[in-house]
């Protein structure tokens, strides 16, 4: 079978596209993370439904990954990434609205749609490795993650330089990100209409049918994808992986904002704070596709339920406000999510055939996404009725569970991933 190298000029087009649409679109996304809460406390009037605004955001990442799965399965990677930027886009002109109005309905509504940011950025990293060469899948796969640390970095530090432009188009301070988001989530999609060809999905599939390999219609349903998965036993394990470990992170991230607020801390460290757990989320991902492709995912998944251990211990030692331990604790805690992202995905991707693929995956990102959905959900509830403290606490239980699967697992990661 004819396999894409790392040299293959095809996905070198591909990776470096996929990964300047990862900047864009992490502009886009990360420059209303930091202040999501803070803008769903002001417009409810309650800190306990401070965390619904980032809930449903990811309660809309998974939503749209099912159309975004078939869309991609009938047409390619290129018009499914484009849709969901397209939504996010539409989201964020809703969550200034939603500002200025002070709606919180539309604010929630329009947080689902801009949910779309985080769909379209998370299954680009499988557009990346759909050309790879199975040897070097984490590998590619990684660079496409790498790249949102550019835009994800960048975006949580506009909320300082938004003040002024929101304050001078007479727009309520704490929607000014947003309109950031939205000029980088506009230039996501044109890149992605001008360069991402040829498309990846497509190409992979020709190249499959030249070789002799017809094994059929691409499959775009997440429910033939997760059901193809379970009967996998390094499939399960990636999507076990991607979700608790998707749970971990977004429950602690979503609140943190909100504690260090309620301790007197400055927007502007606020960005900060969260610009680091995005670097921990995206900068060392190389390494991380390098360690699974050196050592197998099974390790790796290991090794980032260990670092997700150790960020909620420190989160939980955090007093409100700014402090070292809750810096740390929220670089580990993105640290540790880049190695279950990583790992989760290069385990589910080499273990289910070809073109069963675009459902399993869309399957991974839905189950990632409802899962982290009702942990941010019941996270400010935790945080409204006990504290940040006991959040960071149910968050270790289930870092540490991941690290059991993995190990306990019976199964050993691949020799030679599928690709039929």
């Amino acid at each position: 079978m004819t396999t894409a190298l790392t040299h293959d000029p095809v996905q070198q087009r591909v990776v470096r596209t996929l990964a300047g649409t990862q900047v864009l679109g992490g502009v886009g996304l990360s420059a209303g993370v930091a202040v999501g809460a803070l803008l769903a406390e002001d417009v409810s009037g309650s800190a306990q439904f401070a965390g619904l605004g980032g809930t449903f955001q990811v309660l809309g990442a998974a939503l749209i990954a099912i159309p975004m799965s078939r869309v991609m399965a009938a047409h390619g990677r290129r018009p499914g990434l484009v849709l969901g930027y397209v939504l996010a886009a539409t989201g964020a002109i809703g969550l200034i609205t939603a500002g200025v109005i002070r709606n919180f309905p539309l604010l929630l509504v329009a947080s689902v749609l801009f949910g779309g940011a985080t769909a379209s950025n998370s299954q680009a990293r499988y557009a990346g490795a759909d050309l790879a060469h199975p040897q070097h899948r984490a590998r590619d796969l990684s660079i496409v993650v790498w790249a949102t640390t550019i835009g994800s970095v960048v975006g949580p530090n506009l909320v300082g330089p938004s003040a002024p432009v929101a304050r001078a188009l007479g727009l309520p301070l704490l929607t000014g990100p947003f309109l950031f988001s939205l000029l980088g989530l506009l230039l996501a999609i044109a890149v992605l209409l001008w360069r991402l060809r040829p498309d990846p999905l497509i190409e992979a599939r020709q190249r499959r049918v030249a070789d002799g390999d017809d094994s059929g219609a691409t499959h775009g349903s997440v429910t033939r994808g997760l059901r193809v998965a379970a009967g996998i036993p390094n499939a399960r394990l990636g999507i076990l992986t991607l979700a608790l470990g998707h749970v971990v992170m977004v429950s602690v991230m979503v609140m943190t904002p909100l504690h260090m607020n309620h301790g007197g801390a400055d927007l502007e460290v606020i960005g900060f704070v969260i610009s680091i757990h995005i670097l921990g989320m995206f900068a060392f991902s190389p390494l991380t596709g390098l360690a699974v492709d050196r050592f197998g995912g099974r390790a790796v998944a290991v090794l980032g339920s260990a670092t997700l251990s150790a960020a909620a211990l420190l989160a939980s030692a955090s007093p409100e406000g700014e402090s070292w331990t809750l810096l740390l604790g929220l670089f580990l805690l993105g640290l540790g999510w880049s190695c279950t992202l990583v790992a989760g995905s290069t385990l589910l991707t080499a273990a289910v055939p070809a073109h069963e693929r675009p459902g399993a995956q869309g399957a991974s990102d839905l189950l990632m996404g409802l899962m982290a959905a009702g942990g941010g959900a019941l996270a400010g509830v935790i945080v409204h009725q006990v504290s940040f403290e006991a959040l960071a606490l149910g968050a270790l239980g289930v870092a540490i569970s991941i690290g059991l699967a993995a190990a306990l697992s019976g199964t050993r990661d691949a020799a030679t991933p599928v690709d039929s």
